[in-house]
């Protein structure tokens, strides 16, 4: 099943996840995009989301999941403890994205923005669409 997590390329808590999640994810399920890049916006349409969307996005196949359900459903395929946290799942999706949406305002700020993208390993680099 293909896996593709849209993020802010921008954002150095955007960047920190993704490594977080390639180190985790020692099979290669996911593969990234960036959201500015142009496959990104591309599979934005295809979410059929908002243009202006900064958001986290999960594409599993068809389905698109957006803030903290798409979190919650890497969790899921990652290694290690972090599979517990889908557990959240079972509170309301606006009450999750309340808090997510607390740190998506306040990323920038409290971790900075990047002046250019990172530079993935030969190995990463095939995971990058």
């Amino acid at each position: 099943m293909e896996k593709i997590i849209l993020f802010d390329g921008e954002c150095n808590f955007c960047d920190k996840s993704v490594q977080f999640i390639i180190k985790r994810d020692p099979e290669g399920h996911f593969k990234f995009a960036s959201l500015q890049s142009e496959i990104g916006k591309r599979l934005l349409e295809r979410c059929n989301s908002p243009k202006d969307i900064d958001s986290f996005i999960l594409i599993e196949e068809s389905d698109c999941y957006f803030k903290s359900s798409a979190a919650l459903r890497v969790c899921k395929n990652i290694t290690g403890a972090w599979k517990i946290l889908t557990i959240f799942l079972v509170i309301p999706k606006p009450i999750r994205d309340f808090f997510y949406d607390i740190v998506a305002k306040n990323r920038y700020k409290w971790f900075g923005e990047k002046e250019s993208c990172m530079l993935p390993s030969p190995e990463e680099r095939k995971r990058f669409l």
